[in-house]
């Protein structure tokens, strides 16, 4: 990617959870880390970047610079501790006149909708586009799951709406949020881009073949499931699937993260499952980004039983390392995954379904390290820097500038 001309002033907006948290704890996930990636290698391109959050710490400045063009603001909106999901539609108003008082931007990107809400009268009275991201769209409690997570507040549900036929863009993370977007919540199909995320193919790699060759191969394989600890996540589908494979195969079951601020007895109700089947899994609690490739490069599956994803970022950090998925069907992860190319897509959520499959990949070699193989061409084709890219593509369209960035996306995506 190159650029040309002058850069952009660039804010996200990110007022419930911040992008410089470590994600897998609270609610700390996927799209963390979506938005500082992006920020740095948007930074990293030659823009300036504001990525603005809620303070939950006293002891947090007003503001860092994270790298290079990217600085992070904490804003006083609401009491300066961590609170539940569902509270902050109250910060909404506060944070929204705190934000106020930075800038100015070209262009003005939220990040799920209470940022939005906050942030699209900011942009308005700006004068610059109001760009929206849901990363995860609420559905209404009479339907399934597989839906969308449920609406934590109120205003959930008319807000999202409101949002995305407001906003002078949407960016969806997968062309199943898009169509989300369009017949759910009334989005113009014109002002939705899709920009897939990337992934740190370095940080995330497989096993060295000359340090493996060192090392005692494991007395038996495991297999990894890592995410927010809450029932739309389905680690207990997962903990059902490895229970119900045969003992001369059954791997050790590996959970990474912790609870949601929503589900905060989550974890015991989990570890009753397990004692229930007399089945011995490791929680292992939020993993650091360096943490959490290490447990994926060491990993023989990673498991993504999750009822809704917008995308299912493990999946591509998994296929980074050169580990296969099995994944739900579900949103997202129908393009995170290649089914039978890079892991397998299961349309069942029958836990002896999903133990024949994973019992079927550890028993035969021959079909996991073609597996493994594709993974990690695939991710390959997914950098960090091509995201921004196409990223940066939409804040210029949206901006009508005839001075924008110039973009040269290098590769395709497969």
């Amino acid at each position: 990617m190159t650029t040309a001309s002058s850069p952009l002033r660039i804010a996200l907006v990110s007022l419930h959870t911040s992008p410089g948290a470590e994600p897998g704890s609270g609610d700390v996930g996927g799209m963390n880390v979506v938005v500082r990636n992006q920020a740095e290698a948007l930074g990293a391109a030659g823009h300036h970047v504001d990525i603005v959050t809620r303070r939950s710490d006293p002891a947090q400045p007003a503001s860092l610079d994270l790298s290079p063009g990217v600085t992070l603001h904490y804003l006083t909106a609401g009491p300066p501790e961590p609170v539940t999901k569902g509270r902050h539609e109250l910060f909404v108003t506060e944070f929204r006149d705190r934000l106020a008082e930075l800038g100015p931007w070209d262009v003005v990107h939220s990040h799920h909708w209470f940022s939005g809400m906050a942030a699209l009268p900011v942009a308005r009275a700006l004068g610059v586009p109001h760009v929206q991201s849901f990363h995860s769209i609420a559905a209404a409690d009479s339907t399934p799951l597989s839906h969308g997570e449920r609406a934590e507040s109120p205003g959930r549900l008319a807000g999202e709406v409101h949002l995305a036929q407001q906003s002078d863009a949407v960016v969806a993370i997968s062309r199943a949020e898009a169509e989300t977007v369009t017949t759910r919540l009334g989005g113009r199909p014109d002002r939705v881009a899709v920009v897939l995320p990337g992934v740190d193919s370095e940080l995330f790699h497989p096993v060295d073949p000359a340090e493996e060759a060192r090392i005692d191969p494991p007395a038996r394989p495991s297999v990894v499931v890592a995410g927010r600890l809450e029932p739309l996540k389905a680690p207990d589908l997962a903990i059902r699937a490895v229970a119900a494979v045969p003992a001369d195969v059954r791997p050790d079951l590996v959970i990474a993260g912790g609870a949601s601020t929503e589900f905060a007895g989550y974890e015991d109700d989990l570890l009753a499952l397990v004692g229930e089947l007399d089945l011995t899994v490791r929680f292992v609690g939020p993993r650091t980004r360096t943490g959490l490739a290490s447990l994926l490069r060491d990993a023989s599956l990673v498991l993504v039983p999750s009822h809704s994803e917008t995308y299912g970022l493990i999946a591509l950090e998994a296929a980074a390392s050169g580990v296969p998925v099995v994944a739900a069907a579900s949103g997202g992860l129908r393009e995170s995954v290649v089914d039978g190319v890079t892991g397998v897509v299961l349309e069942s959520r029958d836990p002896g379904d999903w133990a024949t499959t994973i019992t079927r990949i550890l028993r035969d070699g021959e079909l996991a390290s073609r597996l493994s193989r594709a993974s990690r061409a695939r991710a390959l084709d997914h950098p960090w820097s091509l995201s921004a890219a196409e990223l940066a593509d939409v804040y210029c369209r949206v901006s009508g500038s005839e001075d924008c960035t110039e973009l040269v996306a290098v590769g395709g995506r497969r």
